[in-house]
């Protein structure tokens, strides 16, 4: 199972450094490794949301996420669009972008550096609500009860992520303008543009996730009612899978910022860019197949906890650096350790229930010779 998942990724794990070696010799080989497994270590937490959506779909939609969405992830995101953030942002055409890019590589990377504050507003924000609509949902597991509980409760009030993110723009874009005003003003005019850039975000998680989870609903109802022919059955789950589809390549794009601003500081040469996140985008995509496949969602049922507060905490620094710069091995970090937290969390409490289990017919043995 591990080597039939994972044989696309070792292929093209192996065709990538080849093409490095090819390109820069060996030391953009081990440029691209380092790039990879930074994506990798930066995306853990999306390959288990992604898995608990994944599972909703048909193994052929599978096949897409793993197939097409790949070539979206890699070709899409690491490689065209860092050229169409600086073809709109310093207002040139593709072509020109894409031969600044090969051609002057630090004023590229500076571009894509100014940009940082719209892309971060957009990311965190979309991240933020798939993190508050998690955590305000009345789940019958719960992780940490003594805060879930009470946040479930609150989740009653209609709109209230709605509320609480608008919020947060709100702080954040009013601070960014509050310190680029203190510093002489010379980013005062991106303020707008991380309140519109945060709005957008928040219309596509409105739009994506509400048509995906429109279309779900309904194949559910007519499942349970059974009252349409097996062919309406079948056009419906096709819409329902497409846009829940859609939802895992905008989530995939919102993960996937920090790991293309953070591969600036080991390179800005485009090239290796998206030769070592495309690596690692391709190991996500089949770690999610695995976990699905493997059913390590259910079998560990807090690590879709474990990451939804990951997301959280990514969302949060997201927002933060648009103003402040963050080492993006704390982000990995704290990623990780809340995984790790909650999966450890998840084989004490199947221990515990293992335990139970156990006693029980001990204890009805016990009863029964009683006389």
């Amino acid at each position: 199972m591990l080597l039939k998942t994972f044989r696309w990724s070792f292929a093209v794990t192996a065709l990538g450094l080849a093409l490095g070696v090819w390109y820069g010799g060996w030391t953009a080989f081990g440029v691209i490794a380092i790039l990879a497994v930074l994506e990798i270590s930066l995306s853990f937490d999306n390959a288990v949301v992604n898995a608990g959506i994944l599972k909703k779909m048909s193994a052929f939609w599978q096949k897409i996420f793993l197939t097409v969405g790949v070539l979206i992830a890699v070709f899409g995101m690491r490689l065209a669009f860092p050229v169409v953030i600086v073809a709109v942002t310093a207002k040139k055409n593709p072509i020109d972008a894409v031969n600044l890019a090969l051609t002057d590589k630090d004023r590229y990377e500076q571009l894509v550096t100014d940009a940082h504050p719209a892309i971060a507003a957009f990311g965190g924000m979309f991240l933020l609500m798939i993190f508050l609509d998690f955590v305000f949902e009345d789940r019958d597991i719960k992780w940490l009860g003594w805060l879930e509980r009470p946040l479930a409760r609150l989740g009653k009030v209609d709109m209230l992520s709605v509320c609480l993110a608008l919020i947060v723009l709100l702080i954040t874009s009013s601070t960014f303008a509050v310190h680029a005003h203190q510093h002489g003003g010379a980013h005062a005019d991106k303020a707008q543009t991380v309140l519109v850039s945060g709005i957008a975000g928040l219309i596509t998680y409105m739009i994506v996730g509400g048509l995906s989870g429109f279309f779900e609903d309904r194949l559910e109802a007519e499942e349970e009612r059974e009252r349409e022919s097996d062919r309406s059955a079948v056009v419906l789950a096709g819409q329902a899978a497409f846009f829940m589809f859609l939802y895992l390549e905008v989530l995939d794009a919102s993960f996937s910022f920090d790991g293309v601003i953070g591969a600036f500081a080991i390179t800005n040469d485009i090239v290796l860019m998206a030769l070592g996140l495309g690596i690692g985008a391709m190991y996500v995509r089949s770690l999610t197949v695995y976990l699905v496949r493997q059913g390590t969602l259910d079998d560990y049922v807090y690590l879709e906890h474990g990451a939804h507060y990951a997301i959280g905490a990514l969302a949060v620094i997201l927002m933060v650096t648009i103003q402040y710069q963050i080492n993006e091995v704390i982000t990995g970090l704290v990623g990780v350790l809340l995984i790790g937290w909650s999966f450890w969390s998840s084989v004490r409490r199947n221990n515990a229930l293992a335990g139970a289990e156990e006693t029980a017919p001990t204890e009805d043995a016990d009863a029964a010779r009683v006389p």
